[in-house]
């Protein structure tokens, strides 16, 4: 009787097993690059969230912070002072906005920066603030205008303010996703400021230039109307800002 049938049929078997186990090996390899990507970001969410609270852009309990992670984000807790919170209080909100049990309820503007990260792919983190000049603006429904060169910061010549719509609401997420599609900072009415980067740190510094910008502005509106840039002169402004980043990574 031949047994060559059993060699090639064992051959075959010994092929799946070998590629199965390499399959194993990859999984777990990507497991624990990804846990290690979500401590990492967990701790980088806790030091943002209280350098944003210590630098007074949030006072008390006010703002969320969230970084892009997996299908979702990772996103500060709701009702937590940011000084009692460590990393293991940081959400994770899945994609379609779930979040699994076990877990602190995340901020209620967790459906904005969901919003935010499905209109823009090319950003990584929020940073939303209620920052003392960019809520007074927000509140007045001022947008800031290019009044000075460093509004195309924010990757547009203006910083506009968007419609008012009720905190943690779908229509205000709607709304927030329509205003970053084309920038990357914007006041909301009589709520605050929201800023995204490609990093953490990226939307920090950002959501400071936008308090810097409101508060310069809010005093040239004291002294009278504002003379602002032309729009040609501020599409210069955006073509070096965007060579200067490049030279920057050079």
């Amino acid at each position: 009787m031949s047994t060559s049938g059993k060699t090639k049929a064992g051959k075959r078997s010994f092929g799946k097993d070998t590629l199965k186990g390499k399959d194993k090996k990859k999984a777990a390899k990507a497991d624990k690059a990804r846990s290690r990507e979500e401590r990492v970001l967990r701790k980088l969410i806790v030091a943002t969230a209280l350098a944003m609270s210590r630098s007074g852009l949030s006072p008390g309990r006010s703002g969320n912070v969230s970084a892009r992670f997996a299908d979702g984000m990772l996103i500060t807790p709701t009702a937590l002072a940011y000084e009692d919170m460590g990393p293991k209080d940081i959400v994770f909100v899945a994609g379609d906005g779930s979040v699994p049990d076990g877990q602190r309820l995340p901020s209620s503007e967790w459906p904005f920066h969901l919003a935010a990260y499905k209109a823009r792919p090319d950003m990584n983190a929020v940073v939303h603030t209620h920052s003392l000049h960019a809520v007074v603006l927000a509140c007045a429904r001022r947008s800031i205008p290019a009044f000075h060169y460093m509004v195309a910061v924010s990757g547009a010549s203006d910083i506009p303010v968007l419609p008012y719509a009720t905190f943690g609401s779908e229509r205000l997420a709607q709304t927030v996703a329509h205003g970053l599609a084309d920038r990357q900072a914007c006041l909301m009415a009589h709520h605050g400021a929201i800023a995204i980067g490609a990093t953490l740190p990226e939307a920090l510094e950002l959501a400071h230039e936008v308090e810097v910008l409101a508060e310069q502005y809010s005093k040239v509106l004291a002294i009278g109307p504002p003379a602002v840039l032309s729009e040609e002169e501020m599409q210069v402004v955006l073509g070096k800002f965007k060579d200067y980043g490049r030279n920057a990574r050079s």
